[in-house]
């Protein structure tokens, strides 16, 4: 099993990828930072799982060179991986567009919605419960820089599902 760590630039993909591998890397805080990819490995229920933190990208239908490497690693993964869409609570309508766009070609998706814990200083909440019902996909609440959420997102990766396009446009016709 593979986890790819996969969102819009400066959503806090490389602190997330930090915090659940341990690994030292230099952390920059502008878009298009990771256009190198980096890979290293967690400990999920006692197995070694290789995680990959993919550089930012807003769409799936690549026009800059980070897009390209982000597109070309994601074409290597398998229904027995995750990927891991790592959004920002603070600006989640832009961050959804590239969500829609995993979900629609069926990769075993799950949402972390980073940054939950600056919500209340912008005045927002997220019902998370709430866009996990809409998009059919596991979500989770996370500040990467705090460490809050990590371990319920541990969990959610543990009992990953991907979820069918039809079946989440079925459950929308109710």
């Amino acid at each position: 099993m593979r986890i790819f760590l996969v969102g819009n630039p400066n959503v806090g993909k490389s602190t997330l990828f930090k915090e659940l591998t341990g690994a030292r890397i230099i952390i920059s805080n502008y878009p298009g930072t990771t256009v190198d990819y980096y890979i290293s490995r967690m400990n999920l229920n006692g197995s070694r799982v290789e995680v990959v933190d993919v550089p930012g990208i807003y769409s799936l239908n690549p026009t800059s060179e980070a897009e390209y490497v982000a597109v070309r690693i994601l074409e290597g993964c398998s229904d027995e991986d995750a990927v891991i869409n790592v959004v920002d609570g603070t600006n989640l309508r832009r961050n959804l567009f590239l969500t829609l766009d995993l979900i629609e070609r069926g990769y075993p998706l799950l949402i972390a919605v980073n940054m939950i814990d600056m919500l209340g200083g912008y005045g927002l909440a997220i019902d998370l419960e709430g866009l996990e019902r809409i998009l059919g996909v596991p979500v989770v609440g996370v500040s990467a820089r705090k460490g809050d959420g990590i371990d319920e997102l541990r969990s959610r990766i543990a009992d990953r599902r991907s979820v069918p396009l039809e079946e989440v446009l079925n459950g929308c016709s109710d």
